[in-house]
Parts: structure tokens; sequence; C-alpha cells
């Protein structure tokens, strides 16, 4: 029977499951990959690593732990990495880059990729350097030309493509250089207070225990304060990180099957409504209830099934374009296989899906009665309070709440997730449902026919408010978020670079630089506006616990890591414009014979549990140093300026080896350019930060996330799409009569036609705008909450979403109503009897 009353309706009810198939294709799509990118690192865990075995840290190996260091291995390599500056003579152009001085023949495994391809092993051959492929570019430098680093210049022998376990996007940020170990010294750039990070890397020729061997290793390396890192290890942390994105990822392909659901949900609740009559039939013959409504179950069924096949097979080409997606944040090549496992999941998914949403309109046929056959009243069946229904809502939100915690792994996150959506649903949902009690009261007899008829569409019986609210809204909502949170982003880094605040910091200055470098700051007509000391210090005791007692004693509620930190300090007798006190009082001036007064920063005080008074003992080049906390400063770390976890007071760390940092604001990229290289040649050991190519480097960053993001939202926004011509045609089934009596009675194809726009006019622009106060509320709490940053967006991308959204509402409402228009009263009236 299912099979037989489909005949005629297959096609409306294909129609009504489409809904879900872009859903089911974003999930599959990234379901695919994910197992892809899973399987990937397995394989390719051993070339990110480049070796055996890594072991780093931020401070040269004592002479006990370089005894032991040189004991591990068959094959031993050695890199020292920082940041520092590269001056490139051709163009006179200069920028801070990392630069990675590198002895013996890493990597191990893998290679480092370079133009001409010799190059990644004959640089090391003589003074020579591997210098990034973009910063190539940017300076129009060649391979055969040079590049200073520090002091030195160095022949370039080849453009690096890809370093070892690097991405793209990182590429961006802090472009690499590579140079042979034995120049480094040449260079002057190891110096009081350089940041450097020293790392060993080992290959085993025969086979090693590697989780015995580190689990041996780890006390050693945790007291020095170094890590290791293994191929195991480093697949799990990858997996983990790609893990992550992949979870975020699948919310976004589910949030575009919610979309699609609602759809489903309303299409089969008009569906069943067609059907009142025959079903009230069915009943008169003999069937039962419960067998009037498995019939039109199977046929759901059946329909949700072709519908996630076609979901599956459209999500498995998808996942062909992933990887070019993604390919700028990933540091390993992805390949593209057919995940059965994925497929089957997503046909599984769907069908589940199309049952559960499908439900809460079928539950209404087993209350159909014989007498409908008499009584044709629409609303007898769906008016009537079922039990069941309030089961099937429940049975909803379990369902949404189990499949975002498969996805996140947290029942806190699954559960404001599933609260989040549901209050975006009620939103519009209210907003709809006010939009029809308004334009009942508000329309009266006095206005044009024309404009009563096309808002009276908006409340009367059959109307699409409720469907098209809700399914524009959420798709309106989630691609404005993405516009809004980047444009906060943006602006607060414009916000740091404008006026005359700090837009550039120079920092590894020693302290016999330091009256030298401010006199060229100020001869290039340029403001000092901070010379900040800086003091390399390491906590030793807190209230007498060391780094062992921690270890030993589990009940010491003092992080390991907090001993472990290398501290950069300053020393100052008042508070910044970063900073608030919050507690203690401030101190800032010490008194000679007594223990130092000490601000801690409000993370670090509770990260590691202090108190004002707490005695602390800080290891300052060696030399002990007794402290107490005096107060507790909280720190805005989004203020471009120097910020600390401690800061001493004055008369304590003046005569300490330290280094001292810069700032100024310059006006122009080439006011910019200038200083720099007046900088970078007279003192190659400075480093400078340049606010404005951060900008530009993050605004691309930003721009390349938010190009995935926008990507994998397409699928919600093509979800509406396909869910507002579903409805639309459904309403077209509804409306085909009412439009044949116009007709009829007179009316002219303009007239319907205007009545038509108005309608959908009046419901994409209400739908969008909802939407879009949603995306508006969101991020004011992001910014405030989450991100802690001044609300500040561009309503531009919002106010073109908006009218291309209500553009493509109208547009889509008038091409579904042509069929009606295009064909005599008569013929029309026949074909539906």
């Amino acid at each position: 029977m299912a099979l037989r009353d489909s005949r005629k309706n297959r096609s409306r009810l294909f129609l009504f499951i489409s809904a879900i198939i872009f859903g089911i294709a974003a999930l599959v799509a990234i379901y695919s990959f994910r197992y892809n990118v899973q399987n990937d690192v397995n394989g390719q865990a051993a070339s990110l690593i480049g070796a055996d075995l890594l072991i780093s840290g931020n401070k040269p190996a004592d002479v006990k732990l370089k005894k032991m260091l040189d004991s591990l291995g068959d094959k031993r390599s050695t890199e020292r990495s920082f940041a520092s500056m590269a001056y490139f003579p051709k163009s006179k152009g200069t920028r801070l880059v990392q630069i990675r001085a590198l002895q013996g023949d890493y990597p191990y495994y893998g290679t480092i990729e370079t133009t001409p391809e010799i190059a990644g092993t004959s640089f090391k051959q003589g003074q020579m350097a591997l210098v990034d492929k973009t910063l190539m570019l940017q300076f129009g430098a060649k391979v055969g030309d040079s590049v200073r680093i520090g002091t030195e210049h160095f022949l370039i022998a080849g453009a690096l493509d890809k370093a070892p376990g690097q991405s793209g996007a990182m590429a961006g940020i802090a472009p690499v250089v590579y140079i042979p170990m034995r120049y480094l010294e040449q260079t002057g750039l190891m110096k009081t207070g350089s940041r450097v990070n020293y790392t060993f890397y080992y290959k085993y020729d025969h086979k090693v225990d590697m989780e015995k061997l580190t689990k041996k290793l780890d006390p050693i390396l945790d007291k020095n304060g170094m890590n290791y890192d293994t191929i195991e290890t480093r697949k799990e942390n990858t997996g983990r990180a790609f893990g992550d994105l992949g979870r975020f990822l699948s919310l976004v392909g589910f949030i575009a099957l919610l979309l699609g659901c609602v759809g489903v949900a309303s299409a089969i609740h008009i569906y069943v409504r067609e059907k009142i009559a025959s079903i009230a039939i069915m009943r008169c013959l003999g069937v039962k209830a419960s067998e009037a409504f498995l019939i039109y179950l199977i046929q759901i069924v059946g329909i949700g099934l072709i519908g996630s096949i076609a979901g599956a097979a459209l999500g498995t080409a998808i996942q062909h374009l992933l990887p070019l997606v993604f390919k700028d944040f990933l540091p390993f090549t992805i390949s593209v296989e057919i995940s059965w496992l994925a497929i089957g999941q997503g046909i599984l998914l769907g069908v589940i899906i199309s049952i559960l949403f499908a439900l809460l309109p079928l539950i209404s046929v087993r209350n159909i009665s014989p007498l409908n056959t008499l009584r044709m009243s629409f609303d007898e069946a769906g008016r009537k309070r079922d039990p069941l229904s309030w089961l099937v809502y429940l049975l909803i939100i379990v369902f949404v709440l189990g499949f975002t915690y498969l996805q996140l792994d947290s029942w806190i996150g699954s559960i404001f997730f599933t609260i989040g959506i549901l209050v975006a649903f009620m939103i519009l949902a209210a907003v709809a449902w006010l939009l029809m009690r308004v334009m009942k009261l508000l329309i009266n007899s006095g206005w044009s026919y024309l404009w009563r008829q096309g808002f009276a569409n908006l409340y009367r019986p059959n109307n699409q408010t409720l469907i098209l609210m809700v399914s524009i809204g959420l798709s309106t909502t989630f691609i404005c978020t993405l516009f809004f949170i980047q444009s906060i982003l943006i602006s607060q880094v414009n916000l740091s670079s404008s006026g005359n605040q700090s837009n550039m910091i120079l920092f590894d200055i020693q302290k016999s630089q330091k009256d030298a470098v401010a006199n060229v700051t100020r001869k290039n007509g340029l403001p000092v506006l901070q010379q900040v000391p800086i003091v390399t210090v390491r906590l030793e005791q807190i209230n007498g616990k060391t780094a062992a007692d921690v270890i030993k004693d589990t009940t010491i509620k003092i992080p390991h890591g907090v001993f472990a930190w290398e501290y950069r300090v300053t020393f100052r007798d008042t508070l910044s414009s970063s900073e608030k006190l919050l507690d203690g009082k401030w101190i800032g001036k010490a008194e000679a014979g007594k223990d130092i007064p000490v601000s801690v920063e409000e993370n670090l005080q509770k990260r590691a549990h202090l108190k004002i008074g707490d005695k602390l003992v800080f290891n300052v080049q060696g030399v002990p140093m007794p402290a107490y906390v005096a107060s507790v400063r909280k720190v805005n770390w989004g203020k471009v300026q120097t910020n600390f976890q401690v800061v001493f007071p004055t008369g304590v760390l003046e005569d300490a080896p330290q280094f001292q940092v810069l700032m100024t604001h310059v006006p122009s990229s080439k006011v910019s350019a200038a200083f720099q290289q007046a900088v970078v040649r007279q003192f190659p050991n400075i480093s400078i930060i340049d606010l404005g190519l951060l900008l530009s480097i993050l605004d691309e960053l930003l721009s390349k996330i938010s190009y995935v993001i926008r990507f994998m939202s397409a699928f919600s926004i093509i979800t509406g799409i396909v869910v507002l011509i579903a409805s639309v045609r459904i309403s077209k089934y509804q409306r085909i009569q009412e439009s044949v009596l116009l007709r009829t009675l007179g009316a002219s194809r303009k007239q319907i036609l205007a009545i038509t726009a108005l309608e959908y006019l009046f419901l994409g622009s209400l739908s969008a705008l909802t939407g879009i106060l949603i995306a508006v509320a969101g991020t004011w709490f992001l910014a405030k909450y989450s991100f802690e940053m001044p609300y500040s967006v561009s309503f531009v991308p919002a106010l073109i979403l908006f009218f291309i959204i209500a553009l493509l509402t109208v547009i889509i409402g008038l091409l579904n109503s042509r069929g009606v228009l295009n064909k005599p009263p008569l013929e029309i009236l026949r074909t539906n009897a």
C-alpha cells in the first residue's frame, strides 16, 4: 500500500527529503576527511617530526645533561632556533623571521623541500641559507643572491618550499630561514636575553622500546625544563589537534542537517494534511490506525534512505575538495580515499533523522477518524494533543545532545550547543508567531487589495511563515556570525595600530645599546613611547615548596610547570596603562635588607594558588632572591605593549643581566621600512616586530580561516535554499485553488505575482533581519565574555547578506508561481482533480 500510494507523490516526497541531502553530504565529506587525516597522520608522523626522538628546551644543557644527551641515538642532529631580522641587500628589505641553525643529517624521515631540490642538503656545505619561498617573492630575492643574518652574509642556496612539520599558514606568520650551525656564533646573535630554543634530533638504527626510554628520560628532562617528542606522541598530538578540527566541522555539517530536518518536518506535516481524506477512506475500509501510520512511515523511510544514499554519494565526491581547502593548515599531505565507514554512518544518520523529524507530523495519522470522510476538518487531527508528540520532542533533544557529545566529547559543551540551537529556534519561531498575530491585527479594509492579500498570506492556513523564518533565519545567523567574529578580531588589531599607540616593537636590545637605539629612533623622527628592561628569572620556591617537593607529594596544589617556566620580568615603580590592581598593595620601591615585594598577574596567581603574603624565591641568573606576593594585577594582554606576569619594584634588578625593549609608533609603511633598515644596519642583533605587517598577516590568516568556515557553512546556506525551494513548492500545491479562484474572478498575472512577491519579500526580509540580530547578540556575548575585546564590527557584509537573501526568497517564490500562472484555470483544476 505504501508503494502504491507513493506512485503519484514520489517526486514530492523526494523534494521533502532532499532538504537533508546536503546535510548528509557535509557530514560524509567531513567524516571521510577525518578518517583520511587519521590514516595519513599515522603514515606520515615520522616525517612530521623527522626523527625517532626529539628533545627540546629553552636553555643550554649543562655538562651532566649534555653527557646524557650525547649518549642517545645512533645518529644525532642539533638545531638552535630563534626569532631575528633577515636583511636582503638587493632590495634593502628587512623582515622578522625564524632562524633555524642546523647541524647533522636531519631530517632522517622526509625531506626539507626546496627549489632546487639539491639545496636541501647542499646548503650545509658552506656559508649558505635556505629562505622561505614567500619571503623571497616578497623581497624579489633569487637563488644566488645574499641575505644577511646578524653580521654575516649568507648565499641563498635555494627557496624553502616546506619545512618538516610546518603548514603554509605557519610559514606566513613565521617564515623560516635555515643556516648551518657552524656559522651561528659568527652572526653575533647569541647574546644576553636572546630567546633561543635548543633542539636535539635522534635516529636509531636498531629497534628501541621508545615508551620505556622516554619514561626513563622524563624525570631528568622535566627537572631541566626540557620536553621530548616521539613519532607516537607526535601522532597522538597531531591526530588530537585535527580531531578537534573534525569535530568542529562535524557540528557545522550538523547545523546544515538540522536546517534540513526543519524542512522535512514541515513538508511531511503538509503532506499528511493533504492525505487526510485518503486515510479517512482507508479507515472506513477497515485499515487500523496503526496500519495507516505504518504505510506513511514506510514511505518516509524509503525516501529517507534514497536521500541519504544520494547525500553520501555527494559527500564522497565533495571530500576531494577538502584537502584543497585545508592545504594551508595541514603540515602533511592528505590522501583522498572512499571511506565506507563514513558512508555507512551518513546513511544511518540520514534514515534516523528522517524518521525522527517526520514522526512529529506522522503521529497525527493515528488520530484520523473514519468520520473525516463526512466532516472534512483539516484541523481535527492536528489540534488533538497527542501525548506521543512530547516523547518525540524528547527523542529529538536527546538525539541532538548525544550527537554533539560524540563530536565534542564534553557534556557541558554539548549541553550549551543544544541550548544554543533551541534558543535560536525558539527566537525565530517566536518572531514568526508574533508576525502572524501582528499582521492579523494590522490589516484593515482601507489597504489596497494586493497589500491585504499579500500580508494575509503570512497568517492564513497553509502559511509558510514558521518554516521559512526558522530555515532562512538560522542560515543567516550562522554565516553572519562568522563575518562579525572576523571583523572583531581585525578591528582589535586596527585599534592597536591606530593613533599614537605603539605599533613597532624593538627587542633583544643590549644594555649598552639602550641609549644609542633611542637616539636612532628620535633621529628618524619617531617617539620613544616605552623603553622597558627585561630580566630572565626562574621561580625556585613557593612557601618553601620546590619542584622536587611537588613531584614527590601529589597533594601540593602547585603545577610543576610553574617552576619549569622561564619568566621574563621587569622592574618599575608604577602600574602601566594596561594594568589594574585587584588585590594587595602596590609597592614600587624595595627596601634594603627586606624581602622583595612583587606583583603577580591574576592568571599566574590562580594557576599557582598564590595569596597575598606568600613567600617566593626567584633564581636571577644564579642568585637566589627572597620575595613575597604584595599585590595581584589584572593585565589587558590584548593591548599592544609590554605586559608581564611578574613585576619587581625598583632598586633590586638594575644590575642583573638584562636586555631592553623599545616601543615606538611609525606613521606609514615607508617610514617603517626606512627605520628598520637603519636599525638593522647598525644593530644586527636587534629584532623588530612591525604591527602593520602583523596586521596584514593576521588579516590574510583570518581570511583563510573564514574562507574555510564559509566553505563549510555553504552547506547550511545551500540547505536553507533547498528548504526554501521545497517549502515554496509545497505552498504552491496548497495555493493552486486559491490562485485559480483569483484568476477566475478576474485577477491578472501581474496582480497574483505582486501578491506573491509581497509575501515572500516580507518573509525573506524579516527572516534575514532576525538572523542578523541574533548574530549581533551572539557575537556581542563572544566579544565580551570569550575574547574580552571591545565590540566593533562591520555591518557591510550583513547588509549585503540581507539584500541577497530577501531577493533570493522573492525570486524563488515567483519562479514557483509561474506554473500556475502559465496555464488556463480549467486545466489546473482538472489536473488537481
